[in-house]
């Protein structure tokens, strides 16, 4: 944009008209938002010059960073051939049929068939929808009962913010009777000192104490992030969903997995699923990644035993989207795919700047105030304690949210505290060089928040 106004002047006319999301307006009010202004690469700009190295990639969803001119060439050539088109009452595009083929090709094997969406909240919206109407289509209406697991994210709409594990999201209205949860599979909190193999039983097995809770006969499905990403990066220990799969088997349930953040290489994997060896998904919800965020974008991905139901015996699936399948965002997300692969970008993660992440971020264990450091792919968490060798937590977890937030950008990084856990997952184009000014600037800000901590 041209215009001229100060950074002052954005932020007074942001507080008066715009209503961010997940953002305290009040607070809002009577600090500052950070308005960026630009990005290249793995950093971005502010309105008044000062660059950051951007090391949530936005919201873990910038995958091949800023600036890709090949997207915009794209997402222009699409809007000047045909810049939108209707999938109701029959209705398709070829991009939005390619971009169908491509997923079912790069996606676990048995999901062949695609839902497209906006967002992660709605692909999650729709998958809690396809969950109910294929109970009802094989004569077994009385299965309503979703379970999900305590600190999951699966969206903010009603539906999605109710499956999702935070409290604050129920409280304000995002509830459903048929939502229950289970405990997270989260070994620092729940299973320290316990062997990894004997923990995985253990939180697994919470799965099937709640199915036999409220009732086999009345459970629909499980749904779950391969690594818990809202709620600090919760990484499963190995084995953990080999035994969910047989849960999941042993009842009959449906398996839904949440890909939105683990999707498209973050994991070192196109999917995290592979990763953690998830075999027979019903479902697989996929945004973010899927155009590095250019444009929004969302699918579910459908398994056959679903799709069956819902093609041979459905009739009408009366649930839309206006932008379902938009001819735009489908070929901005084929243009990402294709950078993917050619530039062999997930490849380099796995083999290279994943385990240089891991290593270097490694090196902050021993810092007075991290209680524990976990690294999968281009995803870490740091788990802030008052102590380490005590693993005293940190209370007023909004507050330390907001003073780390603030501390790394005086240092010039963008991170993202969730409660007292600072997580980093950067763009898949970092660079070694990148990630040293990353995990350098990340201690200063640690250091300085140490001596806040003992202020108290």
């Amino acid at each position: 944009m041209n215009d001229k106004r100060s950074t002052g002047d954005w932020q007074r006319i942001d507080v008066a008209n715009y209503l961010h999301p997940f953002t305290d307006h009040l607070a809002l009010a009577t600090g500052k938002a950070l308005i960026l202004a630009r990005g290249s690469g793995s950093h971005v700009w502010d309105t008044d010059g000062n660059r950051l190295l951007d090391g949530f990639a936005g919201l873990a969803c910038v995958a091949l960073g800023y600036g890709r001119r090949e997207l915009g060439e794209a997402a222009a050539r699409q809007i000047g051939e045909l810049s939108y088109s209707s999938s109701f009452f029959r209705g398709t595009n070829k991009p939005a049929i390619a971009l169908a083929e491509k997923l079912v090709r790069l996606t676990p094997e048995g999901l062949n068939h695609v839902f497209f969406a906006n967002s992660g909240s709605e692909a999650n919206d729709t998958a809690i929808r396809m969950v109910r109407q294929y109970w009802r289509l094989v004569g077994q209406p009385a299965r309503q009962i979703i379970i999900g697991r305590e600190a999951a994210y699966h969206g903010s709409t009603v539906a999605a913010g109710a499956l999702s594990g935070m409290p604050a999201m129920h409280e304000q209205g995002a509830r459903l009777a048929e939502v229950v949860h289970i405990k997270a599979p989260y070994q620092f909190a729940y299973g320290r000192g316990i062997e990894e193999s004997q923990f995985a039983v253990i939180a697994a097995n919470w799965l099937e104490e709640k199915i036999l809770e409220v009732g086999p006969e009345r459970v629909a499905a499980f749904f779950a992030e391969p690594i818990q990403g809202a709620g600090g990066f919760k990484m499963p220990p190995r084995g953990y969903f080999g035994e969910i799969q047989r849960i999941c088997n042993k009842y009959g349930i449906l398996l839904v997995i949440d890909e939105v953040i683990t999707g498209f290489g973050r994991s070192g994997r196109w999917f995290a699923s592979e990763l953690y060896e998830i075999a027979d998904i019903d479902l697989m919800c996929i945004a973010k990644g899927i155009t590095s965020g250019y444009v929004p974008l969302s699918a579910v991905m459908v398994g056959d035993r679903v799709a069956s139901a819902l093609i041979d015996k459905g009739g009408l699936f009366a649930h839309v989207f206006t932008s379902s399948g938009h001819p735009v965002s489908c070929t901005v997300a084929l243009e990402n795919i294709r950078i993917l692969e050619d530039e062999r970008i997930i490849e380099r993660v796995a083999q290279d700047i994943a385990p240089y992440f891991g290593e270097q971020l490694g090196k902050l264990a021993g810092h007075e105030i991290i209680g524990e450091v976990r690294c999968v792919g281009l995803m870490g968490a740091l788990e802030l304690v008052r102590s380490s060798k005590t693993l005293e937590p940190i209370d007023n977890a909004e507050e330390v949210c907001e003073k780390v937030r603030d501390l790394g950008l005086a240092h010039g990084i963008i991170v993202r505290p969730v409660h007292s856990t600072v997580t980093i997952a950067p763009p898949l184009v970092i660079t070694r060089a990148e990630i040293d000014y990353l995990v350098e600037r990340l201690r200063l800000t640690l250091d300085e928040f140490a001596v806040c901590l003992r202020a108290k």
